[in-house]
């Protein structure tokens, strides 16, 4: 089909600051689509509002005619290109983006865009900056209305990052913009206009996110079933996590594997499979609190979630390994899936090392010790062994 369809960035500046190519496509266009807000910036005869909740449909339903639709800045940064773009054949659509509000803010600041964390929360929850918060980063955030702002700074306290450096946006490039400087612990929440972008600097005593595997365990509220740190950055190597890829964690426990797992990437996925009700509710908590609420809890047993999951690039067993789970496993799995189990007790090393006699991969097995007090002197504390069996099936 030939290109029918033109997806427009418009800045602040309205009408005025599109350049020729963007405004000969609206004048070319049956219809256009938009938000209210940038509707109001342009004279066409013809202009169709969002449906609310935001769909497609209505745009997709005059495919063939020549069709315009408006959105903030880019298109294709937090915008709605993606979204239209999966819909569509290469052919029939092409863009016509104006700068990115990340772009307009890191020229006010001076920042090297590539240097700066992006961030848009207009439906996501503030925990989603928590992997980002550590002292000299600088990040570059789209908030959902005018109460955010306090919300934000309020949020950045809560983490021990009161100091930090947050100059609020609104309007931005456009007549009405208006910039306020601030830290978070002294925000007064004078900002009400619900366009508003914030710039952070991050500054402050709080606990800085690291980006090694293997975080420390007391991150994550657990039970005492938690994969521990040493054993999860193990893990995490043998899962070998490679961009968008998805993660089966089975017996997920407090989610740490999966969690460090979607840390690894932004566009990383995974399903937890647990059967304790409070384990999996401790599980989505710990997500939430560490940035990766995209992470999904499947409650009830294996045997019984798996055949209903999407197929996985790699699965982790942390413990509960048995005949049953890995035939189910191998019968369901295609090739190319990447299995890694772990056994602590007697019956589960033997059943990895049949396993690993019939099926090949590598078994290794690994034993730590801690040095703790030992009277007036230290001594070495061993944990249990641990074996490991890593495949490909």
């Amino acid at each position: 089909m030939a290109e029918w369809l033109s997806i427009i960035g418009i800045g602040e500046d309205g009408a005025s600051g599109l350049p020729d190519a963007s405004r000969q496509a609206l004048a070319a266009a049956n219809v256009v689509f938009g938000g209210p807000r940038h509707l109001a910036m342009i004279e066409h005869p013809d202009k169709r509002p969002w449906p609310v909740p935001f769909a497609l449909a209505p745009v997709l339903a005059l495919r063939g005619q020549r069709v315009a639709v408006l959105a903030s800045g880019d298109p294709f940064w937090f915008g709605a290109g993606g979204s239209l773009a999966r819909e569509l054949a290469p052919g029939e659509w092409r863009a016509l983006p104006a700068p990115s509000v990340f772009a307009l803010v890191a020229a006010r600041k001076g920042w090297r865009l590539e240097e700066v964390s992006c961030h848009g929360l207009h439906a996501a929850p503030l925990s989603r900056l928590r992997p980002g918060l550590a002292p000299g980063a600088r990040l570059i955030v789209t908030l959902r209305d005018g109460k955010a702002p306090a919300a934000l700074a309020a949020y950045l306290v809560e983490t021990g990052f009161s100091a930090s450096l947050v100059t609020f946006f609104t309007h931005l490039g456009g007549p009405e913009e208006r910039v306020i400087a601030t830290t978070a612990g002294d925000f007064d929440g004078a900002v009400t206009e619900d366009l508003v972008v914030a710039a952070l600097e991050i500054r402050g005593v709080g606990r800085a996110a690291t980006l090694a595997t293997g975080r420390a365990d007391d991150l994550f509220e657990h039970d005492g079933q938690i994969t521990k740190r040493p054993i999860r950055a193990l893990a995490l190597s043998a899962l070998a996590p490679r961009a968008g890829e998805l993660l089966w964690d089975i017996g997920t426990g407090s989610g740490s594997v999966a969690i460090e797992w979607l840390l690894s990437h932004p566009a990383m996925r995974a399903i937890g499979v647990e059967a304790d009700a409070s384990r999996a509710g401790r599980a989505r908590g710990n997500a939430m609190r560490l940035g990766t609420d995209r992470l999904e809890i499947r409650e009830g047993r294996a045997l019984d979630v798996l055949p209903a999951l999407p197929r996985p690039d790699a699965v982790f067993i942390g413990g509960g390994a048995d005949d049953n789970l890995l035939n189910a496993l191998w019968a369901c799995l295609p090739q190319g899936v990447r299995v890694v189990a772990h056994g602590v007790t007697l019956e589960t090393e033997a059943l990895l090392a049949a396993w690993h006699g019939a099926r090949g991969g590598q078994l290794l097995r690994f034993e730590l010790a801690e040095a703790v007090p030992l009277g007036r002197r230290r001594g070495w504390k061993s944990s249990y062994p641990v074996v490991q069996w890593c495949v490909t099936r």
